[in-house]
């Protein structure tokens, strides 16, 4: 019954939300859209489950949720808990997906599960259990290249294998750069757990300043001349994350170099 509801559920908030694949962005920093997805190659079919979906819904109501458990108090029934996040998230799609949850763990099971995630969107999954846990995983950083290494603003193409003797668990990998003026730029992505194997992913930084991002409204990335740090996580659970099933499986580094045009004009 359980696996009918969540199907159904997921039939309801995928049609409605556009939810992604696998690869779904997890946290937002200044600069997110900088940093794009475009293609990934594994040697073993991993076959997506309801994981992503619920993730997707907990990343969007979690802060929402735990404000309302503090700022209220006692709810007394599912209903009353998710109609309240429908109006605070102006969303009735996110109060129907929150009932769905609510009703299969029950009221008081749901917002101990919801205290006992603390905006960990994977651990809060965990607990509903739409999400496996393995804690016998690893992974290991074999390779980064930055085509091109050097050169002026512009898109860059960040590639990096990975290997993993016992499989993973679920988790993301984190992708951020480290910049000149120190704006952070940072993108996460759900990683499913994958079979042992030799993996590959290919991500297309925009290192260029976003003509949608309002200064006024929070920090923007130039992009000045200078030395940038890649950093790459691979992680079982949310990298950083204090809870159980969460740990850094590797990290790894690569550098790349924003050149000046007027440097190179001097040249000539």
């Amino acid at each position: 019954m359980k696996k009918v509801v969540i199907l159904f559920l997921c039939c309801l908030v995928s049609g409605s939300l556009g939810l992604p694949n696998v690869q779904q962005v997890l946290r937002t920093k200044t600069q997110l859209k900088s940093l794009e997805h475009t293609k990934a190659s594994r040697v073993a079919k991993v076959d997506a489950d309801l994981c992503p979906l619920c993730i997707q819904f907990t990343g969007q109501a979690i802060n929402q949720l735990l404000n309302i458990i503090l700022n209220v108090g006692v709810v007394g029934t599912c209903g009353q808990l998710c109609n309240l996040l429908a109006e605070k998230t102006g969303s009735q799609l996110i109060g129907a997906a929150c009932t769905i949850f609510c009703d299969i763990e029950g009221i008081q099971e749901f917002i101990k599960l919801i205290q006992e995630a603390d905006l960990d969107p994977i651990y809060l999954c965990e607990l509903l259990k739409t999400c496996p846990i393995f804690d016998g995983g690893d992974a290991t950083i074999t390779k980064i290249s930055i085509t091109p290494q050097s050169g002026p603003q512009g898109e860059r193409e960040i590639m990096f294998a990975y290997a993993s003797k016992n499989g993973t668990g679920t988790g993301e990998i984190i992708v951020g750069v480290d910049t000149v003026d120190g704006i952070p730029v940072e993108s996460g992505f759900l990683q499913q757990p994958l079979a042992a194997g030799n993996y590959n992913k290919t991500l297309t930084l925009k290192a260029e300043p976003d003509p949608d991002c309002d200064p006024t409204q929070q920090p923007c990335e130039m992009w000045e001349p200078g030395n940038y740090t890649v950093i790459i996580d691979i992680c079982n659970g949310e990298c950083g994350s204090k809870h159980p099933h969460s740990k850094v499986y590797d990290r790894k580094t690569a550098t790349f170099t924003i050149t000046n045009d007027l440097d190179k004009c001097s040249t000539l």
